[in-house]
């Protein structure tokens, strides 16, 4: 009787692990998805307030002041809320908005909406990666490539999506964000009750201050996405601008290397297993810098999109294996090192694009690429050092 009662509970026990990895998937989802789905909303609120691109640049920007605002006070509000209560409110608010901003014609208004967009956007990152985190402890095995691999499925569904119901089915933007928010929500309404209620051990600070080895893993989350937003804001000018491509082959290169990360995003997980970690991010960054390259001297096409291939195969899992790591590190609580991470993270991918634009216009786009490729070579530097204090 009691062998039987004891089998039901490690059932339970793993029927409920279950649950929460799928949770937390399903909330990088979420986070994807709504990015995804924000995104072909901005002409339409340029068209609605009758601004320039010098205006909407600055009123985009709101988002990432938004993000970085919160990204370093998530962390405790994932401690003292829970993770579960955290993540609900700021998905549900995070949802709701997209109909704001798909309505909203009042400059002040439009910019508080993005400001607080932004913010919930940034609280999502930083908590579903705690939570990430310690579910992947508890289950002891590799779990964090294929989560962050959701983020980017729910942005290609999101993307897809919208084209499907605008430009197919006819369906005006209001409806078809309506059709976006309701997924959202009904998936945060079946998952919710199965994130965790709490959210690590607090650190006794509000604002997440990288210290010690998690600064060094900081560095190497901001070249990371440094490198990521790099791709994505100026491939497309390097070549046509510098390499000589027409105009209709401008979103090669970032299609390229966005469909190397996703594949080996869902991937990683099993490569970390049978690789190790140290050589998925070190033999990454290398790949990654072998990759920049032949993007910068390749002589011919098909070279140069095997150069943003390899760049994507490289830089996939970095960062989620050094979110793992944040797990077996000493020098912060999860609770801290999580937002702290993620907020040098996303000022890499806020600041480095127009770091490049700066530079470029001092020098050269080839200049500010071979710049790239030396940052990806001292990122596998940083991570080797980082292995050897950690591992």
């Amino acid at each position: 009787m009691n062998e039987r009662f004891d089998r039901s509970k490690v059932k339970e026990r793993y029927a409920a692990g279950k649950m929460r990895q799928h949770s937390t998937r399903a909330l990088f989802f979420i986070g994807g998805f709504g990015a995804a789905s924000w995104a072909p909303l901005v002409p339409l609120l340029r068209e609605r307030l009758a601004i320039g691109e010098d205006v909407l640049g600055m009123l985009l920007l709101c988002i990432g002041i938004g993000s970085l605002l919160t990204m370093p006070l998530s962390g405790a509000a994932a401690v003292r809320f829970g993770c579960r209560k955290t993540l609900t409110v700021a998905a549900t608010v995070f949802a709701l908005l997209l109909l704001v901003l798909c309505q909203v014609d009042n400059m002040v208004l439009a910019a508080l909406s993005l400001l607080v967009f932004g913010a919930m956007m940034g609280c999502i990152d930083v908590v579903i990666n705690i939570q990430a985190v310690l579910v992947e402890k508890a289950a002891k095995r590799r779990l964090m490539s294929g989560m962050h691999a959701l983020w980017s499925v729910g942005g290609f569904i999101g993307a897809g999506l919208f084209g499907i119901w605008v430009g197919t089915l006819g369906l005006t933007p209001l409806i078809s964000t309506c059709i976006a928010v309701g997924i959202m929500l009904l998936t945060l309404a079946f998952f919710a009750r199965h994130l965790l209620p709490f959210g690590g051990e607090g650190g006794g600070a509000m604002v997440a201050i990288p210290r010690g080895i998690v600064a060094f893993v900081g560095i190497v989350a901001c070249i990371a996405f440094l490198v990521e937003g790099a791709i994505m804001d100026w491939s497309g000018v390097f070549l046509t601008t510098v390499r000589g491509f027409d105009l209709s082959l401008a979103g090669m290169g970032f299609t390229v290397f966005s469909a190397a990360m996703l594949v080996m995003r869902l991937l990683g997980d099993v490569t970390v297993q049978w690789l190790g970690q140290k050589p998925v991010v070190v033999g990454g960054s290398l790949l990654a810098f072998l990759g920049f390259l032949l993007v910068i001297f390749a002589p011919g096409s098909l070279l140069l999109y095997i150069g943003f291939f390899a760049i994507g195969i490289g830089s996939a899992n970095i960062v989620p294996v050094f979110f793992s790591l944040l797990g077996k590190q000493q020098d912060m609580p999860i609770s801290m090192a999580v937002p702290a991470v993620s907020t040098l993270g996303y000022l890499g991918i806020l600041m480095g694009p127009a770091a490049i634009g700066f530079l470029a216009h001092q020098t050269s786009l080839y200049a500010t690429f071979g710049l790239l490729a030396a940052l990806v070579a001292a990122q596998a530097a940083v991570a080797a050092y980082v292995y050897k204090k950690v591992l």
